[in-house]
Order: structure tokens, then sequence, then C-alpha cells
């Protein structure tokens, strides 16, 4: 016989944000928010652990903790703001209907009827409704109860891990265009948004729609393990000398893939009642103990039951669990029962596929009819067992895309954006965006360093990168940014005397010019006296002047070689400044080299690239000079001197300088100072510095850079670091790693592209560096693949047409083979 589900449904109503049953039960309802997987230690699940038990103890009698946590398929929608170019468009097509599996978890406090009876197989409102009593609905009580739900949140958020949201009216019951929770159990609508009303028929099994539903429990203590705790040991990211954590009902929750809800009741009786109960079961064994067997052990586990709780002040409970999924396809329900069955078997319980009480355990996880559930489907345990049954993990969070870096999750590999620069701000974690990259050579170091810099490229920051390799020169080209590097046919050449748009000739410009002239002209060892900086400060001076009055001149050092031989012996002359103050003929000999014919007349007399303090993507590529002893000195004068600038010119925008292996040379030239300045300092101008290097023992080994760098890199981006683990206590001493960083990072698996993120040592986390094909071609640092990348940028005009076009044929060979 057909019914209305409305007219039968166990739910009278919601008032006060309460779910009222039609037995007079009365729920508070919450949605949980729980740690991401693979990112918790040891110690933080047996905290948690403790947090349940402790807020399990705050419930009064008569009471029903039911945690319900929902596994449904979610598919990848990116998100089309921001800036919309070749490599996001890209990234977009590839990732887009990703599958992942979604997670929601609710908590549900019921408060029973007091005195009400106890419902079982044979008794449940799904066969029989009732009346509502009267007891459970006074005023009193009710705020007793929520006192009690109140302490219980509490005791769950002081451990930092897990946050509760109380679920008002509105999300309980349907509104109009949006499906309430307890109509979305009922349909199993995806989401609130799917307004579809479905038949339900429990006549034969449980039927929603055109979906089958099967139900798997565990409720009776034969179908327990013998051992249970706050975790287990997950084998697939554990090392010889780390063990990987993950909750004891892990594998009933994402590590399930499939559509799947979990239920955990704890039911939550009178203590004392309980004690007697299993009082009298033993004195019923005890005397039948000498007939069976079976008798004896029942009767050694029930006293050894009752030991336990009252020489250790256990708290007696009822406990039950059980596993929901559902398919239209028979064959595919059938696997994902035999998937459950598995993982209840690793957890070494048995499981017990229900058939004629399928219904009213279905009934029963209503929201707010966990007070219905058949008590003879649970089995007795402590509250610190029952506990180990809970589902501790959710999905990693993804931050806002705008403010993110893309990676994926490492479960699925679904796209989640990471904010690592202005959320630990924000949150308190860190306000030190110093970045050290650090991994082995293959390990994935620079294709990481180019995704980052190109999503926060693309987020409006300018960026100013150190390479040696030509790590970016594919990136830089796709851009249309600068690229300095020194070819025989093609040297490197810079202006530092051109001044920008809108550019003065300031202070900071004119002392930047000085250094580079001295560094120029003076040895190492030799002195430089007041008199020849003030000659040096008024030759950059009236040359400015000179070139507003001579529009046709452009500037550059010949120019100005050209006015210090010409006009400036005049001024010196006229002042009467003597060679012992400032010898120029020393000065021009000396600098005669950059100057027109000379053998470095290229170096400073650019007319290309010019704007460097306006362009937001500027490479230097330092692999042929970086031996130099006069070419890279002046590299580096370029270098700081544009960094600076930026700091200090281009206010609000977010400014990046990246040393990509080249801090070793660097470091020799002087730079030492300019990068525990620029670690120390520039996060004050918006600024982040990142160093990558890919033998730690050479940062260590320098004391300045040691200091400078990784005490000052609250963001640590490491790689596959597991052929380090036999001599891991150096590289974790120097890193300031926990045991926990320890753990997860030699989790961490090169084949599958993942990176481990620390951040401020609070936030630590393995993410997959998955890029779509055109970003791979973008970022490779592979020979004979970067070459290719080339050649096709200059056949077809542009890395952004080369890359179209090589990722065309690669697509086109696999379809043609097959793979």
């Amino acid at each position: 016989m057909e019914k209305e589900l409305k007219d039968i449904l166990p739910i009278m109503g919601v008032e006060h944000d309460c779910i009222l049953s039609k037995q007079g039960d009365y729920t508070i309802a919450y949605r949980v928010r729980l740690p991401e997987i693979f990112t918790l230690s040891g110690e933080d699940y047996e905290n948690m652990h403790q947090a349940w038990v402790k807020a399990i103890r705050v419930l009064p009698k008569d009471s029903v903790l039911h945690k319900q946590d929902w596994f449904r398929p979610g598919y990848y929608r990116p998100d089309r703001a921001g800036k919309d170019n070749f490599l996001k468009q890209s990234a977009d097509r590839h990732f887009e209907g990703r599958k992942s599996l979604q997670h929601e978890a609710f908590v549900y406090l019921t408060k029973k009827t007091a005195g009400g009876r106890s419902s079982s197989s044979l008794l449940s409102t799904l066969i029989r409704p009732s009346l509502v009593p009267k007891e459970n609905l006074r005023e009193q009580g009710r705020r007793e109860f929520l006192d009690a739900c109140s302490r219980f949140r509490h005791l769950l958020e002081d451990t930092r891990l897990i946050t509760l949201t109380r679920l008002t009216a509105a999300d309980l019951q349907s509104q109009p265009r949006c499906s309430g929770l307890i109509e979305r159990y009922c349909f199993l609508s995806e989401d609130d948004s799917q307004l579809l009303i479905k038949d339900v028929s429990l006549s034969d099994g449980i039927r929603i729609g055109n979906e089958r539903m099967a139900v798997y429990t565990v409720g009776d203590a034969g179908q327990l393990p013998a051992h249970c705790g706050s975790r287990l040991t997950y084998d697939a990211y554990s090392t010889d000398q780390t063990r990987f954590p993950l909750s004891f009902a892990a594998g009933l929750g994402l590590l399930l893939d499939c559509s799947h809800i979990y239920n955990q009741y704890i039911f939550i009786g009178d203590a004392q009642a309980s004690l007697r109960r299993l009082e009298k079961k033993r004195l019923r064994l005890q005397s039948l103990s000498a007939y069976s067997r079976e008798n004896a052990v029942a009767l050694e586990a029930t006293n050894d039951f009752l030991n336990e709780a009252i020489s250790q002040q256990r708290l007696p409970v009822k406990a039950h669990c059980n596993v929901m999924i559902w398919s239209s396809d028979d064959e595919v329900l059938k696997d994902n029962g035999n998937r459950v069955v598995s993982a209840l078997a690793a957890m070494d319980a048995a499981a017990k596929p229900e058939t004629d009480g399928a219904a009213q355990i279905w009934w029963a996880g209503i929201p707010g009819n966990g007070g219905d559930f058949p008590l003879n489907d649970t089995f007795d345990t402590f509250a610190e067992q029952a506990a180990c049954f809970l589902n501790l993990e959710s999905n990693y969070r993804s931050d806002p895309a705008a403010g993110g870096i893309r990676f994926c999750d490492r479960l699925s590999g679904s796209p989640v954006h990471a904010d690592l620069y202005d959320a630990p701000r924000r949150s308190g974690i860190t306000s030190n965006m110093g970045t050290l990259v650090c991994g082995t050579s293959g390990g994935g170091k620079s294709m990481t360093v180019n995704h980052i810099l190109r999503s926060l490229y693309d987020q409006g920051a300018h960026c100013v990168t150190v390479d040696i390799g030509g790590s970016y020169k594919g990136l830089c080209g796709l851009l249309g940014g600068y690229y300095f590097t020194y070819e025989e046919v093609n040297p490197i050449r810079f202006n530092p005397f051109y001044l920008g748009k809108n550019e003065v000739l300031d202070t900071e410009k004119k002392e930047s010019l000085k250094a580079l002239l001295v560094s120029l002209w003076k040895g190492e060892n030799e002195t430089f006296n007041r008199a020849e900086y003030v000659a040096l400060s008024n030759a950059l001076q009236g040359y400015y002047e000179y070139l507003s009055q001579n529009k046709r001149l452009f500037p550059g050092f010949n120019t100005f070689y050209d006015y210090l031989e010409t006009d400036y012996r005049k001024v010196l002359a006229n002042h009467r400044v003597k060679e012992s103050d400032f010898d120029m003929d020393n000065f021009l000999y000396v600098l005669r080299p950059y100057y027109s014919g000379g053998e470095f007349d290229f170096l400073l007399n650019a007319r290309e690239n010019l704007e460097l303090l306006h362009q937001p993507f500027v490479v230097f590529e330092l692999d042929q000079v970086k031996d130099h002893p006069i070419l890279f000195p002046v590299c580096t004068l370029i270098i700081t001197e544009l960094f600076i600038s930026k700091m200090r010119k281009l206010p609000g925008l977010r400014k990046v300088l990246t040393i990509d292996e080249a801090w070793k040379a660097i470091a020799k030239s002087g730079m030492a100072e300019f990068l525990r300045y620029a670690f120390k300092t520039i996060r004050k101008f918006n600024g982040i510095p990142i160093v990558v290097t890919q033998e730690l023992d050479d940062l260590i080994s320098s004391p300045v850079i040691k200091d400078a760098i990784i005490n000052n890199a609250d963001i640590k981006i490491l790689m596959d670091m597991r052929k380090f683990q036999g001599k891991f206590d150096k590289l974790q001493d120097a890193l300031g790693l926990s045991d926990k960083g320890k753990t997860i990072l030699l989790s961490v698996n090169k084949d599958h592209r993942e990176i481990f993120i620390d951040i401020g040592g609070q936030v630590m986390k393995v993410y997959r560096n998955e890029l779509c094909p055109e970003e791979y071609y973008a970022f490779t640092t592979e020979g004979r693949e970067r070459v290719k990348v080339l050649e096709y940028a200059e056949k077809y005009g542009s890395v952004q047409e080369g890359i179209r076009v090589l990722v065309a044929e690669q697509q086109q060979h696999e379809k043609g083979t097959g793979l």
C-alpha cells in the first residue's frame, strides 16, 4: 500500500532550530568541519580521540550521538574569474570534470523521551507511528540539553582541529528552490540545489527512485575487531623510519571510493542501570558456564567488561555503525559492496549485509530520528572504544582561486587552490613570506617554481628571476617578459642609465649608478675617497641635465662617456678639481672598454628591454657569465638595483625575487647581504623572496645564507626526500622540521609529482603538482623537450603557437597509438 512520505515521516517539525520527532525526541544538528586527510600526526589523532570521549561523557543519559558522513561524487568546475590567458584556458579544459569524492559531515545530538520505550526491530515508528509524549517538551529540560550540547561543542573545538556549526531551520527544512537536509537524505540528493522528489520503496529492499540501496552494519560484538585505537598505520605512505597515521575508520571514509553514507551511533543510557543489567547477565552466565564453553567465554568477557568499567571509571554505552551504498546498476552495487566488506576486513571487523532490518536502519538514519534506532542491532562497549569508529578526516580544502596556487589533492587528483602568502598572514600563522624550495635533481623544483611564478604573475605580481640553466625561458617567452642571457652572437646587455616613463633621477637611482661606476673603476682592494664620490655624483647630475637639453641624445654609457670627456672636463676645470682628488683620465681609461668600440661596449648601451621597472616578468640567466670577473658583478648590481626599485617605486604590487641555483655564485659577488636584507625586509613591501636549491648542504655551508634564508623562510616547498631517509636527522635539523613534518615529507611520491609544503611549521600538507600538457611544455627543463619547444616557437612565430601545435601533435600521436 502506497503512503505519502510526509504522513509517515517520523519528524514532526523544526522548532527553535531543533528537530522534533513524533516520539517527542528533539535533536540539535551541527555541520562538522574535520581536519584534512593526510595532514595529521599520531598525536593529533590521539588528541581528537580524547576530545570525542570527553564530549560524549558530558551528554546526559537517554542521549544519542549520531554522526553521519556523506560521500558523493563531485566534478571540478574551474573558476572563470581572474586573468584569462592561454595557460589558464588550457588548464581549465584539462581539469574540467575531474571526479572526486565530496564529503559532508553532520552530528545530530538527540535527547530521547524520558521513560519512553526503546525501539527495536519489532517496535519502530516505521511500523507503528506514535503520538508525541509531553514530558520532553518542557522548557527547562530543553535548556539543560542545549547547555550539554554547548559543552560538547566546546570540548571538540578546543582541539583546534574540529569546528561545529549549528544548523538552523533553514538548513534542515526545505526552502523555496533549496532542499533541506532531511529531504536530501530521504531522496539521496547530491546537493541542496537538486529539487527532485523520488519514490521510496521498502517492500523488496530499499529502492529510492531508480537506485537500489544496500546497508552493511557492524552491530554485534562478534563482528568487532580484537583491537581498536585512535589511529592505524597507512602502509602506502609509511617508510622504514616513519609510520604514517590515519584514523581507525578512514577506510570507511574518503578511502572508500564510491557514493556512500557512513553512520556512527553512540547511545548514552543510564550507566548504573547498564552495569546492573550486565551484572545480572554475568550471574546468569556463571550458572550456565559449566554447560557450555561459549557461556564460559561470554562470562569471562562480561566479567572483564564490568571490572574495567568500575576500576577505570569507564562510561558504558551502546554503539553501532553502518555503511549505506546505492546505485542504479546491480553490478556496480555488488562491486561497491565488496569494497565495503574489504574496508571493514582491513579494520579486522566483519560486515553484515542487512536484509530484513535494512529499512528500519535507513529509517533511523533520517536526521533527528536517531532515537528510533533498533537497539537490538547495537553492541555494548565503552565510550573510548566507540569513539574509535568515528570518521575523523575530510577532503583537502581549497582557498579562493583569486589568491591561490592551483595544485591537486593527493587522493583523487582534483584541483585545489593553496594560498601560500595572504591566507597565512590573515590567520596569524606567519607573516614571513620567505620561501625555500629544495629537492633532488629531477624532482620537479623548477616546474613547481615556474607554476608558482605564473600564478603570481596572473595575480598581478612583478617577478624578477635569477637563474642558471634556462629553466624559465619558455615561460618568459610565453608571458612576453624580458629575458637576459649571454650568447656569443647576442651578448647580455643592459642600460642602467635609461630612465623609464615617469622616472626621475632620485637619490636611490643615483646611488645605484655610482655603485656600478665604482665597481667598474676600482678593484676590490682599492679605496674610494670622498672627493671621488662627490665628483661622480656631480657628473651624474650634470649628465641628466645635459640630456634634458639635448632631447635627441639616447641615454646610455656611450653618451655618458662623451659627456665626461667634453662638458664635464670643463666643469672640473672651472671648479679647480685636482687630479689627486679625482683622476678623470684614469677613470676614462679604465672605463674605456665599455664605450663604443671597446671589448664590452654592448654591456651598458642596450636599446631594447629598457622598461625594467614596469616590466612584470624579468629573467636573468647567468650560466655563461657566472665566472666572468667583469660581466657577473655588473649583472648582480643591475639585479639588486632593479628589485630595490620595484620594491620602493611600485607600492601595492606584489614583488617576487627568485634565486634558482644561482644564489651560490651570487653570494661570492657580495650579494649575500642583499639576500639577508631581502629575506628580512621585503615582506614589508609586499615582497616574496624565493630560493631554489638542489643540495641543502650548499645552503647550510654558508653561515650568511643559512641564517638569511633557512631561518627566515617560513614557507618550505620540498620534493621527494626518500633517498635521504638514512641520514634524515641532519636534514630535519637544518630545516627545523617536526617529527610530524618528517613523517608527512617522507610520504612524498615523486612518481605522482607530489610536493610537500610547510607553512610556518603549523600547516604541513602534500599536494600533487599536476600540469596540463600546455603548462608542462611551457615549464619543462628537460633538454630535448626544451629545444623542441624553442624550435616550434621559432617555426610558428611565438612560444604560445609553438606549444599549441606541439600539444596537438602529441594528442594526435596518442590517439593514433591508442594510448
